[in-house]
């Protein structure tokens, strides 16, 4: 019954709650408003929008505008370089997951020296520890998919080494996140996809964790029922408000399950296609693997009740065995379009795959003491061979 609960974030949460960030105590004077590289935040509006919240709450601010969809450790650095440079005292993460993420990095360099990897923790890392906070983070979602704003994680690759890891302690947690659904309606249907199946993997992954504790189960299992009841209609409706807006709340709620359990090595080896792979979305990926992953342990029989769980979860009511939560799953994906996704198209060779498995767990090996039962790297490259298309 034991856990530890510290999710320090002030959320705003709901349709509109972007009109209210310039009624918050911001955490300084000058941001760093980290974006992507696309065109999507300036299109719609967003980036306008936050810049007009800032001039209200007398805020002054820098726009940095390289992060890719897999953000690299060149991001990081020259996004701390321009913090540092414009004299920003807190950083703002405007867009999704991958811009988030590289706030919280960019935060953290902008007030250390050296190199990114220079403190990671696994891989080729030195597993360093900063000498100095970083600075104060606001993150402003406009996807529900990494429950990032509720968590201190920041994954990114290092493009040299292919390598992507996760870091995080508690002082890259953001202050203040702003969860609002208005800002997610212009996501396209296959994207909406693949970030709401990533979201509910957290939390499905976090269900059947080792890190598991009854805060994070009551957190997942509400994440997984809204997520499942509410994607398909997001997907195929991507300006249904109601729909949006449940799927940010179990995205929101996943990122708990994040910050007080901890997902398993279905993230490892993902990362380790997509780091190899940066034009493949990790949503994708996840979707990719997540049948014969789960198929894995409801075979090994170590988690049924909790499988179960989440097939009632996922609206199948009278579900009694493990692999009703493997073909709720399947059904999901065939219902949002994303059933017949292949490694191949990516650029991806199965005879690649046994040296992928070996390198998630060299580089986030941490995950894979989570699992119910332990995985092998074989087990791993047998995952990811059956996934393979």
């Amino acid at each position: 019954m034991s856990f530890n609960y510290f999710v320090p974030t002030r959320i705003l949460f709901g349709q509109g709650q972007i009109k209210n960030l310039h009624k918050q105590q911001l955490p300084g004077k000058k941001a760093l408003i980290v974006i992507s590289s696309g065109t999507s935040t300036r299109k719609y509006g967003y980036l306008d929008t936050v810049t007009n919240e800032l001039r209200l709450a007398g805020a002054d601010f820098t726009v940095f505008d390289e992060i890719q969809p897999n953000p690299t450790k060149n991001n990081i650095m020259d996004g701390a370089a321009c913090a540092r440079e414009n004299g920003c005292d807190f950083v703002i993460g405007l867009g999704g997951g991958s811009c988030l993420d590289a706030s919280k990095a960019i935060a953290a360099m902008a007030t250390n020296e050296g190199d990114y990897w220079d403190y990671i923790h696994g891989g080729t890392g030195k597993g360093k520890i900063l000498q100095n906070s970083p600075l104060p983070i606001v993150a402003i979602t406009t996807t529900a998919g990494t429950g990032t704003e509720a968590d201190p994680w920041a994954v990114v690759t290092n493009e040299e080494t292919r390598e992507k890891i996760g870091f995080g302690m508690d002082s890259t947690f953001p202050v203040l996140s702003v969860v609002d659904p208005e800002m997610m309606t212009t996501v396209p249907p296959q994207f909406t996809a693949y970030q709401g199946f990533d979201a509910l993997f957290h939390s499905a992954e976090g269900y059947i964790s080792k890190g598991a504790n009854p805060m994070s189960d009551m957190f997942a299992l509400t994440a997984i029922e809204n997520i499942a009841a509410n994607l398909v209609q997001a997907v195929d409706g991507g300006r249904d408000i109601n729909a949006r807006e449940k799927v940010a709340l179990g995205n929101t709620l996943s990122g708990f399950v994040e910050s007080i359990g901890a997902v398993t090595s279905q993230h490892s080896l993902e990362h380790a296609l997509s780091a190899a792979h940066p034009d493949l979305p990790h949503g994708a990926g996840l979707i990719m693997i997540s049948r014969a992953f789960f198929t894995h342990f409801a075979k090994a029989g170590v988690c049924n009740e909790r499988m179960i769980a989440m097939a009632k979860a996922m609206g199948r009511k009278e579900a009694t065995k493990a692999m009703d939560f493997v073909e709720a799953l399947e059904e999901l994906q065939e219902a949002c379009g994303v059933a017949d996704l292949k490694m191949s198209d990516y650029g991806i060779k199965k005879s690649d795959l046994v040296q992928y498995a070996k390198d998630a767990r060299i580089t986030m090996g941490k995950l894979f003491d989570f699992d119910p039962v332990p995985l092998s790297d074989e087990d791993g490259a047998a995952i990811l061979e059956d996934s393979y298309r």
